[in-house]
């Protein structure tokens, strides 16, 4: 590691541990790779103030920090708060007009308070809400990846996403997304760049894909 190393910071996605980026391998001579993971939120902590206290964890100057899904989002809130050499987000959204539809209805109505996040360890519905998807073939990696399951954490997570606010963002800001998630659809999403095939789980399942171009996207 030379003094010129860039520091990248990988946060998961809601509910989702830092194995999720264990086949992302950036070159070691340019990169260092650090992993954030999620700490059960204080009662009724904003996500501003979380992000601030997820900022607390960066032991370097300007790094770059990448967030997948819930974690692109947190992401960009940090980065208000730091400066940065670099945000990219994953199987996210960049503002509240990229969410879908169903989540839109859900901060009007309420509906998301009544989803059943006491389950916690029902890993088919955990796969669901967090993934979008429930291929019974994938169930014992996703037990394996989605590890934290405090009810309250969950509830946390999805209000904020419901409600996220975010009407501009950063023109530095990155956004990598699959043609085929099914939580952030495709067709909301604006000025990223696709992933043919890419799901919502993609930085999992395409990992070579990143490999491969991250390094670049990194350094553009």
């Amino acid at each position: 590691m030379s003094d010129n190393s860039i520091h990248v910071y990988f946060m998961p996605g809601m509910a989702a541990n830092i194995s999720i980026f264990e086949n992302i391998q950036l070159p070691q001579e340019k990169f260092v790779q650090h992993y954030l993971d999620w700490v059960i939120p204080t009662k009724d902590i904003s996500l501003e103030d979380y992000a601030l206290e997820m900022c607390q964890r960066i032991a370097h100057p300007n790094p770059v920090l990448i967030g997948v899904s819930f974690g692109g989002i947190l992401v960009q809130e940090m980065a208000k708060h730091i400066p940065v050499r670099k945000v990219i987000i994953i199987s996210s959204v960049k503002t509240k007009s990229e969410l879908p539809k169903r989540m839109i209805f859900a901060k009007y109505t309420k509906l998301h308070k009544l989803l059943p996040t006491g389950l916690v360890n029902n890993v088919e519905l955990m796969s669901k809400y967090a993934f979008g998807e429930m291929a019974t073939k994938r169930l014992a990696l996703y037990e394996r990846y989605l590890s934290v399951r405090d009810k309250y954490y969950l509830d946390w997570s999805i209000d904020k996403i419901v409600n996220w606010n975010q009407t501009e963002y950063a023109a530095d800001v990155i956004h990598i997304h699959g043609e085929k998630d099914p939580v952030f659809p495709f067709a909301y999403i604006k000025d990223c760049i696709p992933v043919k095939n890419g799901t919502h789980t993609m930085i999992i399942h395409r990992y070579k894909w990143f490999n491969e171009h991250l390094p670049s996207i990194i350094l553009q």
